[in-house]
């Protein structure tokens, strides 16, 4: 689990995937499942498990699988060397006293009855072909209502997917022939709506259920070949008498749209859905998250429907193959209308069940599942469009703020364990926060909330996490608390608190509308920092932002600086300000404001100035040594040239010729050198007589050499080591902070502030500089001076 994050619990089992989620609040369980186990956990914190935490001995597997005593997970007899698990996909709650839950059991399902009191599985073990996938990663989708199991998913290999009501009898399943009405469907999700206010026996309750499959029908972007669709089925659907028997009569589909006009991008691919139900069916929401085909490029939107516009696009024309291609019928349909439910209309005209619809009814709803018309969004626009960003699972929570509206709040989870929490403000959606949920990046598999306990909990692969729904501590300032116009917090003067925990919330400030009002002054939360300054010096002063929405503005003395290229002397970049080359004139006051919603609060204040040139330093007394024997170096060399001169004569006199020789010679060798710097190493080439490369922490003698290069060099020929250098000057005794930040520049901002996100709102290419890194600058002005301004032991406010 990541760190840092406040108020939160975790559990990690002997298991892993925890996919299966089932939140139980008035019992205070959450139950669990894992591959090969269930765990029982306790909603107010996670990690206490309040029952035995894994299932127990499953005795009735066939006798060509092997069970250990704890685990669930099987070992394949055939391939001893391979491990077969069970990973649960489905648990819920059956009746009062059981749960019903069905796993892959190594790609031969089985489902089981777990006594809710004692948390143990019973002794029969049910055969789960027709009610769970045998793969663990096929889309799947399920539902207990009623004592009676829908399901949607791909049941074997050779199958296709399919929606089916596995029990009580009579098993019903989608049609293949002659038209197929599911292809090569993938499964996120299933929901019940009770429309029954025109029957009085409620056999107008529908299941509704989202996927994604390939496209049959003709459509206006070819690149594409998936479509997004929401299909819907009667609970009490008996299928037909002799058309259609034990196959769906009501069984109807249509498009979900979801697209950026101003892009004109299609996103097609439907990963998750969340339904918010409201006080009858025509009132409930849905919100899909969607993303695109090409799996290369990351894009999410997040798209909110109106089950009214669901309604009327069921009610409308069908569409039927012509030719082989799929075109809107515009024929006579039959009555009753095909795909209809049951209601006390129906039963005035003595069809009781869908077994008494006539033959011409059931064969029209055979031919035509297809509906001509397509479910677009509300505002026919996405509610949130972000790049770079996967969402696979979201969850929406509705909560009332202090200006007196209801404010609908979305958590994200992300494809790499992240977690987005956004409210919805008049249509547009401002991000309150990021989380980073897991260490490692994991897809987060299940996200559910809980309302009364003002928790969220979200699985991964590796464990759980438990969160509150919101942390208003981490908001340390007013302008923090009001500027993340988070529904669930407020200002009561000296400290950010939850709202719904103050009975007295008059003193309460929160602006969620604007997030402008209510803080008069600054809190107090600046930073002050001294620098001292060598003329000459690339200095950085950092001003690091806690809000993804909030830009920097630079003063000097009051006045602000606009610093975009080299030659204005400064650089302004989104988590600092670089001053190249320090002049005199560069001393003075900087001054760092958030600029946010047109207001500027005061983050980072430098005093930075530029020191007297200090007194040489004395020599050291080795060096001193050094300069008194240059008296006996000055005499060696006068009687060394006196005794060569002799020898030159006495060499004249015997050869001229072989003094010519030596005299070339001579002449080559030393003519020969080498120049060894850091920079003979910085482009990787490294020679076997060089020495290593020394760091800025670790510069010792040799850091710019001249040594000669011919040849072996013998060992006792090796030059003498060079005097020590003189130390530098001690620093003042002021704050000091490292010149080149660790964070900075900085690819990844900080993700634990607000990231709003506007539709029309893009990385344009004529965005101003200022929130753009200036790395290239800085490489540019280190390259230029790398070799006329190295320094031994540089302070810590130089580049």
């Amino acid at each position: 689990i990541s760190a840092g994050l406040l108020g939160s619990s975790h559990f990690f089992g002997s298991s892993r995937n925890y996919s299966a989620l089932l939140l139980e609040e008035e019992s205070g369980l959450l139950y669990v499942g894992g591959r090969g186990a269930l765990y029982a956990l306790n909603t107010s914190n996670i990690s206490t498990a309040t029952a035995p935490a894994v299932c127990r001995h499953v005795s009735s597997i066939p006798p060509y699988y092997e069970v250990t005593y704890i685990y669930i997970f099987i070992l394949w007899r055939l391939s001893l060397q391979t491990e077969c698990y069970n990973h649960i996909r489905f648990l819920q709650r059956y009746n009062e006293s059981h749960l019903y839950t069905c796993g892959t059991n190594a790609f031969r399902p089985l489902c089981a009855y777990v006594d809710a009191e004692r948390f143990s599985l019973l002794s029969g073990i049910e055969e789960g072909r027709d009610r769970c996938p045998y793969d663990p990663a096929k889309g799947y989708t399920g539902l207990l209502v009623d004592g009676e199991m829908f399901t949607a998913t791909q049941y074997e290999f050779r199958s296709s997917p399919d929606v089916r009501r596995n029990f009580p009898f009579p098993t019903l399943r989608t049609e293949e022939a002659p038209t197929r009405w599911l292809l090569e469907a993938d499964f996120v999700g299933s929901v019940l709506l009770k429309e029954s206010f025109n029957s009085s026996v409620g056999d107008d309750d529908k299941i509704y259920f989202f996927f994604t499959e390939r496209s049959q029908e003709q459509i206006a972007y070819p690149s594409q070949t998936k479509v997004s669709r929401i299909a819907r089925v009667c609970k009490n659907d008996w299928g037909g008498q002799r058309t259609l028997q034990r196959k769906w009569t009501s069984f109807l589909k249509a498009r979900m749209v979801c697209t950026v006009p101003e892009y004109e991008l299609h996103l097609n691919i439907l990963r998750s859905v969340f339904v918010l139900q409201g006080r009858d069916a025509r009132s409930s929401i849905f919100y899909g998250i969607f993303g695109l085909e090409w799996k290369n490029i990351k894009a999410s939107a997040i798209c909110q429907y109106a089950f009214s516009d669901v309604q009327k696009v069921f009610e409308g024309p069908y569409m039927e193959v012509q030719d082989s291609k799929w075109r809107e019928y515009t024929g006579k349909v039959p009555e009753p209308r095909p795909g209809s439910c049951i209601t006390d209309l129906h039963r005035s005209q003595s069809i009781n069940t869908s077994r008494d619809l006539p033959d011409n009814v059931l064969t029209f709803a055979r031919r035509h599942p297809l509906m001509a018309g397509q479910v677009h969004p509300v505002g026919l626009r996405p509610l949130m469009f972000k790049r770079s960003v996967n969402y696979v699972r979201i969850a929406v929570h509705k909560e009332p703020a202090l200006d007196g509206n209801l404010y609908t709040v979305l958590f994200l989870g992300t494809d790499d364990g992240w977690l987005h929490r956004a409210v919805d403000v008049q249509g547009e959606m401002h991000i309150i926060e990021e989380l980073q949920l897991f260490d490692k990046p994991q897809p987060v598999e299940g996200l559910v909330i809980s309302s009364a306990l003002r928790s969220i909990y979200i699985s991964a692969a590796s464990g759980l996490v438990q969160l509150p729904m919101s942390a208003c501590q981490r908001y340390t300032s007013c302008y923090d608390c009001v500027f993340s116009r988070d529904p669930f917090c407020g200002w009561d003067g000296k400290v950010c608190v939850e709202v719904a925990s103050r009975a007295q919330r008059s003193n309460l400030t929160q602006d969620v509308l604007r997030g402008i009002r209510g803080c008069r002054e600054n809190s107090g939360n600046v930073i002050h920092r001294k620098r001292s300054v060598m003329a000459g010096d690339d200095v950085l002063l950092q001003c690091e932002l806690r809000s993804n929405l909030a830009s920097p503005r630079w003063t000097l003395n009051g006045r602000e600086l606009m610093g975009y290229g080299l030659n204005s002397g400064y650089r302004i970049g989104t988590d600092g300000l670089l001053i190249i080359g320090a002049r005199a004139q560069q001393s003075g006051s900087y001054r760092c404001f958030a600029v946010e919603n047109s207001v500027s609060v005061l983050v980072y204040l430098y005093s930075v100035r530029q020191p007297l040139p200090s007194p040489p330093a004395p020599l050291p007394p080795q060096f001193q040594t050094y300069r008194h024997m240059e008296a006996v170096y000055i005499s060696l060399v006068a009687i060394l040239g006196g005794l060569c001169l002799v020898l030159t004569v006495v060499l004249l006199y015997f050869s001229q010729q072989g003094l010519q020789v030596l005299g070339a010679s001579d002449r080559k060798r030393s003519s020969h050198f080498e120049l060894k710097t850091i920079a003979s190493h910085c482009n990787g080439r490294q020679d076997r007589r060089s020495t290593s490369v020394p760091t800025f922490g670790d510069l010792g003698d040799g850091f710019l050499q001249i040594v000669p290069g011919e040849g072996q060099l013998s060992p006792a020929k090796t030059p003498p080591p060079a005097p020590p250098l003189p130390m530098p000057p001690p620093l003042p005794n002021m704050d000091y902070a490292n010149g080149l930040s660790a964070t900075l520049p900085s690819v990844l901002r900080k993700m634990n502030g607000n990231s709003y996100v506007l539709l029309r709102q893009a990385d344009s290419e004529g965005m101003s500089p200022l929130y753009h890194s200036f790395t290239e600058e800085l490489n540019r002005i280190l390259e230029k001076r790398k070799h006329t301004q190295l320094s031994l032991q540089p302070d810590e406010s130089s580049i």
